[in-house]
Formats: structure tokens, sequence, C-alpha cells
């Protein structure tokens, strides 16, 4: 993949790229990566793999396990590499990917992202993008376990 991508550049493609759980796939991430997509070419999504997803989230997470939610990510059509990173942060999945653009939810403020040194130093703009309002992994398992 890594070699795929830095073929891509060389073509002159703008690559894109941003992270998360991807638990529970739903309309706001849908929205999230299409959203991403549209600002360049190639849009690589990092996925935390199972166990960074039980450091961040919890013993009880993720629902869905790292294959699946590759799995599905890869079957959207904004989507064009799934790259499935152990650590905490998207940071090592950064510098490895070298991306042109950076995206994250609009919840985040750019200069406390934990990955905010590694895109200055690699020359990686980041541009937040807008969260569909009321849609989380988390808030549907809360409403799917309340019943």
């Amino acid at each position: 993949m890594l070699e795929e991508i830095e073929e891509l550049k060389k073509q002159g493609k703008k690559i894109v790229a941003t992270n998360g759980c991807f638990d529970i796939l739903h309309a706001g991430h849908v929205s999230y990566l299409e959203a991403s997509k549209a600002l360049g070419d190639i849009l690589v999504v990092g996925m935390n793999s199972d166990s960074s997803v039980k450091k961040l989230k919890g013993t009880d997470r993720p629902i869905n396990n790292e294959k699946d939610r590759a799995y599905v990510l890869n079957a959207l059509k904004a989507v064009d590499f799934v790259f499935i990173f152990e650590e905490e942060t998207a940071s090592e999945f950064l510098k490895k990917i070298k991306p042109d653009i950076y995206t994250k939810g609009g919840d985040y403020v750019i200069e406390e992202l934990p990955e905010y040194l590694v895109a200055k130093e690699i020359a990686c703009k980041i541009e937040l993008v807008d969260f569909v309002d009321g849609q989380s992994s988390t808030k549907i398992i809360n409403q799917i376990t309340a019943n």
C-alpha cells in the first residue's frame, strides 16, 4: 500500500488522510469520509486496531473486530485505502503515509491534536471537517443497551 501511495503522489495525486475507530459505521462517519475525500484525490483511512480501540474506548469495545471494520470501510466509494494501526494516536500512521492533507472532526482544535506536531513536521495541512450532529458509535451502543 505504501508503494502504491508513493506512486500516486508521483502522478500528482493529492493524498488525504484521516483516522478513527469506525466501530459501528453510521451516517456521520460516511458524511465525514466523503467530505475528507472531497479535499483531494485519494483518501487513506487510518483505523485503530482492536487493541488500540480497547485502550481508547474500554474493554467492551470494539463491537466489530478490525477485519470487519476494515472490510466495511473499504466498501465505501470515498475510501481508497485502509491502514490499520496499533498506536492510540495517528502520528506514526501520518509519518508513514505523509499525506498532503490530514482531516479530523470539527469538534477538535487543530493545535490540540496529538498529531499536530507530526503534521507540521511532514508539511501536512490539517483540515477540520464538520460532523453530523448526534451521530456517534457510543450513542448508538448506549441506545441499544438501554433497551
